[in-house]
């Protein structure tokens, strides 16, 4: 697959994830894959595949011969996530402390930086999938194949997406948010940084829900 296709494929899924969540497709309405086609000008690999994704994290329902159904999701059901993530990232922060090294810290730098970037150019979908490679490299700095797997089976990526598209968050707050993430992993506590991961993970979840709107 190329890096244009693979790029298409996510530009696709947010655009069709905005529009589910500002109400453009309704729950229960059909998302034609024929009709997006001709209205971004692409070929139809890129469309079924950002389909094919969408039905993965459960946005969309697809039945034989009658294509792909907008689900009904709710702020309750994407907030369901937050708290087993927060605890997911409290024992994996914990984890990873004492493995942390000289590259993961270059590579959390970097990502920091790339966010900040996004964010200035107001580019939501960059910042999001440099906000999830941020935590997804301490996940797997953990060395803990199964702890790697649980978290990212509750699609980060995709619910980072809709934190940011729903709550109307400034992009740069957001960014600088992990930057306490990087001060607790350096200075080898490995008890701080767990409680400063699950601490940034539940503020997240938060105010997502609106609880502190």
């Amino acid at each position: 697959m190329t890096l244009e296709r693979t790029v298409m494929r996510e530009q696709i899924k947010e655009l069709i994830i905005q529009r589910i969540l500002e109400g453009t497709y309704k729950p229960g309405e059909r998302i034609v894959e024929l009709q997006l086609v001709q209205e971004l000008g692409v070929s139809q690999a890129p469309v079924r595949e950002a389909l094919r994704d969408l039905e993965a994290m459960r946005f969309i329902d697809s039945e034989p011969y009658k294509g792909a159904r907008v689900r009904a999701v709710s702020r309750d059901e994407l907030a369901q996530s937050y708290p087993v993530r927060a605890v997911l990232e409290e024992l994996a922060g914990q984890m990873a402390t004492p493995r942390a090294t000289v590259e993961l810290f270059s590579q959390l730098d970097s990502e920091v930086q790339d966010m900040r970037k996004a964010a200035r150019n107001k580019d939501q979908h960059s910042l999001l999938v440099h906000d999830a490679r941020f935590h997804e490299l301490i996940v797997e700095a953990t060395g803990n194949t199964v702890l790697l797997d649980t978290w990212s089976g509750l699609r980060i990526e995709a619910f980072t997406l809709v934190s940011v598209v729903t709550s109307h968050l400034d992009l740069v707050a957001i960014a600088n948010t992990h930057l306490p993430i990087l001060e607790a992993l350096r200075s080898g506590d490995a008890h701080l940084t767990g409680k400063v991961m699950r601490e940034h993970i539940t503020s997240f979840g938060d105010l997502l829900t609106g609880e502190h709107a």
